[in-house]
């Protein structure tokens, strides 16, 4: 039974990643002027596709097409071990951003 919630914690924190990294892309995407459509046309992807990255529902992302997007928004992903909480400085970043 632990599994099974493991398993379902560890999803919805996906889900949550995803959102949180779609919502960024959008926020840049926008303050920048460029529509979804030139996005996707820029890149080689539909504007579906964008648009589902964008609202975190998309059903799967390579991370390779996810990394062309950040580097053409001039984004980067960062990773850091999950549970420890953002420094100072990625507070600073984050708060700098919105």
């Amino acid at each position: 039974m632990q599994y099974y919630i493991d398993s379902t914690i560890c999803i919805l924190y996906s889900a949550f990643m995803l959102f949180v990294i779609g919502n960024q892309i959008r926020r840049t995407r926008k303050s920048r002027k460029i529509t979804q459509a030139d996005l996707a046309n820029a890149l080689g992807m539909s504007r579906t596709t964008i648009g589902q990255i964008e609202k975190g529902t998309v059903r799967e992302v390579g991370v390779r097409k996810l990394m062309r997007i950040l580097e053409f928004l001039d984004l980067e992903l960062h990773v850091r071990q999950a549970g420890i909480p953002p420094t100072l400085e990625e507070l600073r970043e984050e708060g700098n951003n919105r």
